[in-house]
């Protein structure tokens, strides 16, 4: 594309010579795009979801939205690999020598706080699950390596006599299973619990909670 849509300077041709100001101003609004996608792809999916929706949550014309994206589906795959970047981040284990109380501990508090704090984001991986991975199936490479490897992980610590004898990839399942909950279902836990879905305190205490019952559960010593 050579020229620009109607707009500010933001909409110039991006292939002409950029000052480092217009590749920060670039940046953001990509950024403000990105944000707006998630929120459109939480609440309709990508079946439901529209470029014009995108838009009018960036503050854009459809015309300039285009401008910087291929489609609604390249924008779609560009967030998923998104999640699965922060996943694969959030779900790294620290030095096995540590030993299974704080490893484990740190990566549920990690999993809590990424679901208190991008519940849309978490919501949007769990719908691309639910209706069989489509597109997240090819992107999900790098993950199944991690979870292979801190399965290991998990492996060892039993072999060591520091954790009960589970299945070590079922039980990193059920500690997902039980996070997650509190992703894709904050407002019935705050409604039930009669607290706000910001509070906290609160935020702690379920961590604690679950810190606690998935230790339990697995038998770490």
């Amino acid at each position: 594309m050579t020229t620009a849509p109607p707009g500010d300077a933001l909409d110039e041709p991006l292939d002409a010579p950029a000052t480092r100001g217009r590749a920060r101003k670039y940046a953001q609004l990509q950024a403000v795009i990105h944000r707006a996608a998630v929120e459109v792809f939480a609440s309709d999916g990508l079946a439901g979801a529209s470029t014009q929706a995108i838009a009018d949550k960036a503050g854009l014309s459809k015309a300039q939205l285009h401008y910087y994206i291929e489609s609604k589906e390249a924008l779609y795959r560009q967030v998923l690999q998104g999640i699965i970047d922060d996943w694969i981040g959030v779900f790294g284990f620290s030095d096995e020598a540590f030993g299974p109380r704080k490893v484990l501990s740190d990566l549920i508090r990690r999993k809590m706080v990424f679901s208190f704090e991008h519940p849309l984001r978490s919501r949007i991986f769990t719908a691309e699950m639910m209706r069989g991975a489509p597109v997240l199936r090819p992107m999900m490479d790098h993950s199944q390596q991690r979870t292979d490897q801190a399965a290991a992980v998990i492996q060892n610590w039993i072999d060591q006599g520091l954790m009960d004898p589970v299945d070590p990839m079922l039980f990193l399942f059920h500690l997902w299973a039980v996070t997650q909950f509190y992703a894709d279902h904050a407002t019935q836990v705050a409604l039930f619990r009669k607290v706000a879905e910001s509070d906290e305190r609160d935020r702690r205490y379920l961590i604690e909670q679950v810190t606690e019952f998935l230790l339990k559960g697995a038998g770490v010593r």
